[in-house]
């Protein structure tokens, strides 16, 4: 064979499941920084639940929480792992390896880059989405600062091509690194290093 069969692998879909403890957790940053990417609460359950029912067999003096909605989540990925890519039932994240988008340790576009980003670019255009985030990771080879300012560097070169692709001045951009925080994979190996040097595009999905 003279080239590589590109094949899909669909990992776990979470089930929706009701729970007095439950949170939404996704791939994606909330507005404050300092916080894991994506860790705001799922909707509301759409199925009220009595705690007067007898069979919930709750203690004496106890109440329920409010109750949540984990979000169903689908991971499909390239057999190869240069693209990644996870729906949930509120928002879509494209995931690329920087191999495919740069040179080792640089920020320059490499010539293949823009029809992938482009790629990214009719998916948003699909969804009509008006907030995108572009973030960028590292792994955890050498400094954390070097990592920080990389990852950014990267993260606002991918937005470059957006922008100018999108052409559209409703969109609102997030862009940040984040260094070699909220790894992917696992970075003691180098295939799982690679999977965490990566920029993620996120975007809500189309209702309905």
């Amino acid at each position: 064979m003279t080239s590589t069969p590109r094949s899909t692998l669909v990992m776990t879909t979470v089930t929706v499941m009701l729970t007095t403890t439950l949170y939404a957790t996704t791939a994606h940053a909330d507005d404050d920084p300092n916080d894991p990417p994506g860790t705001e609460a799922s909707p509301s359950a759409p199925v009220e639940v009595d705690p007067a029912d007898p069979d919930l067999k709750i203690p004496d003096g106890a109440t329920l929480a409010q109750a949540k909605v984990l979000d169903i989540k689908s991971v499909v990925e390239e057999q190869s792992g240069d693209e990644r890519r996870e729906d949930t039932n509120t928002s879509v994240t494209l995931a690329l390896q920087a191999e495919v988008l740069f040179g080792k340790d640089s920020a320059k576009l490499g010539a293949e880059s823009k029809s992938r980003i482009t790629g990214i670019a009719e998916e948003i255009k699909t969804q009509n989405a008006t907030r995108v985030r572009v973030f960028g990771f590292t792994d955890n080879l050498g400094s954390s600062a070097h990592g920080d300012v990389l990852s950014k560097k990267r993260a606002n070169a991918v937005h470059d091509v957006l922008s100018q692709t999108l052409n559209d001045a409703g969109i609102t951009y997030e862009v940040r690194g984040y260094g070699e925080q909220y790894p992917i994979a696992d970075n003691s190996t180098e295939a799982g290093r690679k999977k965490n040097r990566r920029v993620e595009v996120s975007f809500p999905r189309t209702e309905g």
